[in-house]
């Protein structure tokens, strides 16, 4: 890993803003430099300064936003790991505090259009749901609460419009959406609904050239469309203008608008993809009216990157796949091609052409598809004698990325095969592989997990004894569950921060994100849910029968899966069990949900991931 790196800079309202790492740094350090990158520079944040200075074992800058006017600063730190923050402001110039401090709030914030006005959200003390909207001036700091979130399944966040001509206030449950919008130049104006809530519609929502862009899943487009409308509120959806229909090939993530074109992500194919759309104006400018930017991986994932200036005729995407570092391009839709920006540094001996990626499938049991993301050093033999490494998720509808890491090159020039199981509970292959694997549906995605380690056995990509599996969060969920179900299949699994204990979890309500998951898991409450839940809860099904070694972590201030949850199952493993294989539980005792904070020591943390598995294999 190169230490004294930096992000590719991108211009806004006359600065060119970045981060960058300096050697033997945990943190970032945010800047901007003025018109130029030869200007001098300006340190907005010095996460390293500040993480000294705060004396904490976990520290993590969780939002930044500079003002309008470009003169002042919002940021927001957590300095436990429980993703509770704490809001702060500063004059850029001066480096003086702006004279407020606000706890436990998220790591929301938005300013108004005077520079002097932002909103920001805070959370429930006890559950940790966001809930409440608060507007307050620099000036005489009097926090104002604008609105509260009553229904317990909604989560609220906020934003900006393309625009930045409103404030987007968004409720939103896992199945349901409701945006309330409010001017920007206007902050003490009230909200107003762009559409209220109605239960399975799920819509987001951006504002440009007087129009208002919605990606929408109502009429039954379960991979959802995308429509325009004029800008009106409340909004009528009769008069909204299809600008992408609902395809049942290809799930439509996200969007963004510019004044000739439109730019979506899209998933087909398991796949994460760009395509371009031009607007009216394109269409003058005689750009390509739908254009789906090329490949060169058989397994790849195409981000759109932040593109402040609407009138650019260049876009700007990340490209990455399992051989190839993230990669920076800017892509003139003119004479259609890319220009490179950065390809992040490996350091070392590294050459993508050493190694190889695959997308294959396998048959589920019955008879589903599973893709599968695949990459080894070419120098590894396919001939069932290499260690494998499995990994999967599986809930949510969250796509598991084929992304490159430089920290895996450890494993794969040890022999390793890598594979990323997509399996249903994803959104990989739409929003129909996200229902069938969830609420009573979700034996799909354990079972899947199982058939894709057959079939990698079958085809000799794995030795079938040196196969290894992880997971974290409801992917320890995941790793529980298969190795109730087939623990013979499996050397060791590794479960991090693992959502093991369902049943006793979704019946307290006063537990961080209980509520906001009936439509994920189902409601204990209802005597089917109950009984299924039951069926494949990991600490539930703990049975007197032999297990691969494990290793379970786990952080004393984890604000999504409580700490108790994994050294329950870890005890009941430990008493029931009838093998003498090896199981470590850790708990972190200064970090949360996404382990210790600073790059190197969650590098520290992979390692002992890694050791562990090498062991495992005798490697």
């Amino acid at each position: 890993v190169k230490e004294d790196d930096a992000s590719v800079p991108y211009f806004y309202r006359g600065y060119w803003y970045y981060t960058r790492f300096e050697t033997g740094a945990q943190y970032p350090i945010y800047a901007r430099r003025k018109q130029s990158m030869s200007e001098t520079e300006e340190v907005l944040l010095d996460g390293n300064a500040m993480a000294k200075a705060a004396d904490t074992i976990y520290f993590n800058i969780g939002a930044s936003q500079v003002s309008p006017d470009g003169t002042k600063l919002l940021y927001a730190v957590d300095t436990v790991g429980r993703r509770q923050y704490t809001l702060y402001g500063k004059d850029i110039a001066t480096g003086r505090d702006l004279g407020f401090k606000v706890e436990s709030v998220t790591a929301n914030v938005q300013w108004a259009s005077d520079s002097e006005t932002f909103f920001y959200t805070d959370d429930d003390e006890q559950t940790l749901l966001p809930y409440r909207l608060y507007r307050a001036t620099i000036r005489g700091f009097k926090p104002e609460l604008v609105y509260e979130e009553k229904d317990s399944t909604f989560y609220l966040s906020i934003g900006a419009t393309k625009s930045e001509k409103y404030l987007l206030v968004n409720s939103g449950s896992t199945l349901t959406s409701e945006i309330q919008l409010l001017p920007l130049a206007q902050p003490s104006s009230s909200l107003r609904s762009f559409l209220p809530r109605e239960r399975g519609h799920e819509y987001s929502l951006d504002h440009f050239n007087s129009r208002f862009y919605v990606r929408s899943n109502r009429l039954k487009a379960s991979n959802f469309a995308l429509y325009s409308t004029e800008e009106r509120l409340p909004t009528d959806a009769k008069n909204w203008r299809s600008e992408l229909e609902h395809r049942a090939d290809a799930l439509l993530e996200e969007f963004e608008v510019f004044n000739d074109f439109i730019v979506v992500n899209e998933r087909s194919s398991g796949l994460r993809k760009l395509r371009v759309l031009a607007t009216e104006n394109g269409a003058q400018a005689n750009l390509t009216r739908s254009e789906l930017l090329a490949a060169d991986d058989p397994s790849y994932v195409m981000y759109l990157q932040s593109t402040p200036d609407v009138s650019s005729q260049t876009l700007r995407y990340s490209y990455v796949s399992l051989t190839t570092p993230n990669t920076t391009y800017d892509y003139d839709l003119r004479s259609k091609q890319r220009t490179l920006l950065k390809q992040e540094p490996v350091v070392g001996s590294f050459q993508s052409s050493d190694y190889a990626s695959q997308y294959l499938q396998a048959t589920a049991r019955d008879g589903t598809k599973i893709p599968i993301s695949l990459v080894y050093k070419k120098t590894t033999p396919l001939d069932g004698s290499a260690p494998l490494y499995q990994y999967g998720y599986g809930s949510y509808g969250a796509s598991m990325e084929p992304n490159f890491s430089s920290m895996r090159l450890s494993l794969l020039d040890r022999g390793f095969v890598y594979a990323i199981a997509h399996i249903r509970g994803g959104e990989e292959m739409g929003r129909q592989w996200y229902e069938d694997g969830k609420l009573l549906k979700k034996i799909n995605t354990f079972t899947d997990f199982i058939d894709v380690t057959d079939y990698l056995v079958a085809n000799k990509i794995g030795a079938k004894d040196k196969i290894v599996a992880a997971g974290g969060s409801a992917g320890g969920l995941l790793m529980g569950a298969v190795i109730n179900l087939a623990p013979q299949k499996y050397r060791a699994i590794a479960a991090h921060v693992p959502f093991v204990d369902v049943v006793t979890t979704m019946l307290d309500e006063s537990i961080p994100l209980t509520t906001g998951e009936f439509d994920e898991w189902g409601n204990p409450k209802d005597k089917p849910y109950y009984d299924y839940m039951l069926s494949y809860s990991p600490y539930d099904q703990v049975k007197a029968q032999s297990y691969p070694r494990m290793l379970v972590t786990t952080g004393l201030h984890d604000s999504q899966v409580q700490y108790f949850e994994p050294a329950k199952w870890v005890a009941k493993l430990r008493v029931t069990k009838s093998d003498q294989n090896p199981l470590i539980f850790k708990i972190n005792m200064e970090a949360g949900h996404g382990g210790r904070s600073g790059r190197f020591n969650r590098m520290q943390e992979i390692a002992e991931e890694y050791a562990f598995f090498l062991d495992a294999v005798r490697l």
